[in-house]
Parts: C-alpha cells; sequence; structure tokens
C-alpha cells in the first residue's frame, strides 16, 4: 500500500464530512491497488450522510478486497461484512443484511484477539440481536 495515499487518507479523515468525501473520492480515483482502494470505500462510507450512498461505498470496499491476497482479504471481510449487514438493515433490506450478518460471522475467526476483533465481534452480535438471529 501506497504510504502517500494512506497519509492521504489519514489526512481527509480528519476533515469535515463534505471535504473528507470529496477528497476520499479523489484518492479513489487516484490509485487502482486494491488494498488502498479497499481502505478507501471503507472510510468514504462512514462519511456519507445517506445510507444508499453508504451502501454503494460499502459494496466497493468489498468488491476491492476480492483483489487482495487471502491473508489480507480475510481480515477485512468481517467488518466489511458488518457494515454492509447493518446499512442493508438501516435500508430495511433484511434477507441482505442476513446475508451479511452470516458472512461476517463465517469470517469472524479471522479477527485478531485484540481490542479491534472484541469491537468487531461485538458489532455482529449487536446486529444479529438486531436482526433476530
Amino acid at each position: 500500500m501506497s504510504d502517500d495515499i494512506m497519509a492521504r487518507v489519514g489526512a481527509a479523515m480528519e476533515l469535515d464530512r463534505p471535504e473528507a468525501r470529496d477528497a476520499l473520492a479523489a484518492l479513489w480515483d487516484e490509485t487502482g491497488d486494491a488494498l488502498p482502494r479497499c481502505a478507501i470505500a471503507h472510510y468514504a462510507a462512514d462519511r456519507q450522510d445517506d445510507a444508499e450512498a453508504e451502501l454503494a461505498w460499502d459494496e466497493r470496499a468489498l468488491e476491492a478486497a476480492a483483489g487482495l491476497p487471502a491473508e489480507q482479504r480475510n481480515s477485512f471481510l468481517p467488518s466489511l461484512h458488518l457494515n454492509l449487514g447493518d446499512v442493508h438493515r438501516r435500508l430495511h433490506h433484511v434477507e441482505a443484511a442476513r446475508e451479511h450478518l452470516e458472512a461476517a460471522r463465517a469470517n469472524a475467526h479471522h479477527l485478531p484477539p485484540d481490542e479491534y476483533g472484541a469491537m468487531i465481534r461485538g458489532g455482529i452480535e449487536n446486529l444479529a440481536r438486531t436482526l433476530g438471529a
């Protein structure tokens, strides 16, 4: 991953939402590498004001992750599927939300045994409770 691109992603995350969206979209257009594209889309989804736009960026992140080596891809999948499940839930796409919940659960064993892993596992369980799954 380009250190320059990731430094610029970090800087974009410090901006106000509209400026961050613009900066992240420009970075997305600038790079074709899977790892920074996955990170850019993952962060861009969080900066959207509506769920449809968030869904589009979450889908881009998942698509970009497909181009990663297995170890990297596997480390992203629980979080990517959790985010997709949550946004589908908010859009009342219950079946899609459940499919992504199950994908997040199926990939949760790739999460590290640290604070980040615990946060994502907790998010998966919260989504499961919300969906009654």
